[in-house]
C-alpha cells in the first residue's frame, strides 16, 4: 500500500531522505534533482523536469508515486502551495539592464546580480533560526574548528579560516595543498566545518566520514537534504545558489559563512 502523500515541503524532505539511500539509478537521479531544485517543481512541466534530471518522464512519474503521490500533478500542487507561501514572484528580472543584448557585460552583470538576489532570498527560507543557532552553538563550543571546502567553494572555506583567525578562534584550514592531508590533527573536542555542493567533493566527504567515525561533530554547508554530509549525521545548513548558464556564484554561501563566523565569535566572547 502506498504511503500517504507529504503535505508540506518539510514532510517531503524527510521522506526524500528516507528513500534516497537505496534507489535505482534513474530514480536516484530524480531524487537528487528534486532535492537541489525544489523551486523548479512548482513552475515546470514533467517533461521539462525529467529532461533536466536526465531521465525519461516515466521515471519521473515513478518517483512521484514512490514519494506517495498519485502522480506528478498532486506533487506539483503541494510544491505550488509551498512556493506561494515561501517565495516571491521572480518574473521581473532587470529587463532594462538586459535590453542591450544577451551577451553584453552589462547583461551578464544583471544576470549574476539577479541570481545572487534570488539565492539570498531563498536562503532565509532554507535556513531556520533554530538550525542556525544549533550550528553556531556546536562551533562555538569547539576546541578547534577544522574547515574544509575545495574547488569552487574553496574561497568560502579560506574566508572562514581567515575570519576565525582574526577573532582569535583556533581554526585549521584543510586545503590539500601538495595533496597533503591534515586529518590526524582532528582530535576529540574539535568540530569540522565542511562545505560542498553537488557534485560533492570526494575529499570533503571522506574527511567528514573520518570525523564522524571518531565521534567528532560536523557542521555542513551543502545544497540538499539528501547530501551525503547530511546522511552522515552532520548538523546541516542548506544553501541553494542559482546559476547563470554553467556558472554558479556564491552570494548566499558567503553570506551564510559570514553570519556563522560573526555569530560564533560573538558567542565565544559572551
Amino acid at each position: 500500500m502506498r504511503a500517504s502523500a507529504p503535505l508540506s515541503l518539510d514532510e517531503f524532505q524527510t521522506r526524500l531522505l528516507d528513500v534516497s539511500q537505496n534507489l535505482p539509478r534513474r530514480l536516484k537521479q530524480c531524487a537528487d534533482f528534486v532535492a537541489r531544485n525544489p523551486d523548479r517543481i512548482a513552475v515546470s512541466t514533467v517533461a521539462e523536469l525529467s529532461a533536466a534530471a536526465g531521465v525519461q518522464p516515466s521515471a519521473f512519474m515513478r518517483f512521484c508515486k514512490l514519494m506517495g503521490f498519485s502522480g506528478f500533478s498532486q506533487m506539483q500542487r503541494m510544491f505550488r502551495d509551498t512556493h506561494a507561501q515561501r517565495w516571491p514572484d521572480y518574473g521581473t528580472r532587470l529587463e532594462n539592464l538586459r535590453a542591450g543584448g544577451a551577451d553584453t557585460p552589462s547583461a551578464l552583470l544583471a544576470e549574476f546580480v539577479d541570481a545572487g538576489r534570488v539565492s539570498l532570498e531563498k536562503l532565509t527560507n532554507t535556513v531556520t533560526p533554530a538550525q542556525l543557532e544549533g550550528a553556531v552553538t556546536v562551533l562555538a563550543g569547539a576546541r578547534m574548528i577544522h574547515v574544509i571546502g575545495l574547488r569552487r567553494v574553496f574561497p568560502v572555506a579560506a574566508y572562514l579560516a581567515y575570519a576565525f583567525e582574526k577573532m582569535n578562534i583556533p581554526a585549521l584550514l584543510h586545503d590539500h595543498v601538495g595533496n597533503l592531508g591534515q586529518r590526524h590533527a582532528i582530535l576529540e573536542g574539535d568540530v569540522l566545518l565542511a562545505i560542498t555542493f553537488a557534485p560533492y567533493s570526494e575529499e570533503t566527504v571522506d574527511l567528514v566520514s573520518y570525523a564522524r567515525d571518531r565521534n567528532v561533530e560536523v557542521v555542513a554547508l551543502t545544497d540538499a537534504m539528501n547530501s551525503p554530509l547530511h546522511q552522515m549525521g552532520a548538523t546541516t545548513l542548506i544553501v541553494s545558489e542559482l546559476d547563470v548558464g554553467a556558472f554558479r556564484a556564491l552570494s548566499a554561501t558567503f553570506s551564510l559563512a559570514l553570519a556563522l563566523a560573526v555569530a560564533v565569535g560573538t558567542q565565544r566572547e559572551g
